[in-house]
């Protein structure tokens, strides 16, 4: 099974991630944006983009990746992972159902003086992260037309990490 983590970036996935494996019993964290990073250091360059995501083989590498250690350790993979584009998820959650892996969908969800606090108040990333604050509005959008549809939400604006980790366990458990 994978339990993915989806929100937008600095809404506490990757924290919210840790605290949920140490609630599921035989899990792993496996980040996707290791496959990017993957990506970004082929030479020469792939070309040019503003998203890892965009690049066709990003999608399935995660697809494939996530496939082989699941078939190699068994258990729930929890992977906190922004994606904002329909198409994307479409095609990763497609390719996890073609393999038949389960996946359990949540979105770290917050309001937007909530997230714009988060972000400023970052100090691992970085105060005011330039990257962070510019998929605000693609998130709410997206949030808007389709990705609240397609998972479960754990509105975070007034939850610890913690707290959401274990509505998330609890939910997975059930």
């Amino acid at each position: 099974m994978i339990v993915w983590l989806n929100g937008t970036h600095g809404a506490g996935k990757t924290t919210t991630a840790a605290l949920v494996q140490r609630l599921l019993a035989d899990s792993r964290v496996f980040d996707a944006e290791k496959v990017g990073e993957a990506l970004m250091d082929i030479e020469p360059a792939l070309p040019a983009t503003d998203n890892f995501q965009h690049w066709p083989p990003w999608r399935p590498l995660v697809v494939e990746t996530a496939r082989r250690v699941l078939e190699y350790t068994g258990g729930t993979l929890v992977m906190p992972m922004t994606v904002l584009v329909e198409e994307y998820w479409r095609e990763i959650s497609a390719g996890l159902a073609a393999h038949a892996i389960p996946v359990r969908h949540f979105v770290i969800h917050a309001d937007h003086d909530t997230l714009r606090g988060r972000i400023a108040g970052d100090t691992v990333v970085g105060q005011d992260s330039p990257f962070r604050l510019q998929h605000l509005d693609p998130y709410a959008e997206a949030a808007r037309t389709w990705l609240h549809a397609e998972a479960e939400v754990v509105d975070t604006t007034h939850l610890t990490p913690a707290e959401a980790a274990h509505r998330i366990a609890a939910a997975v458990n059930r």
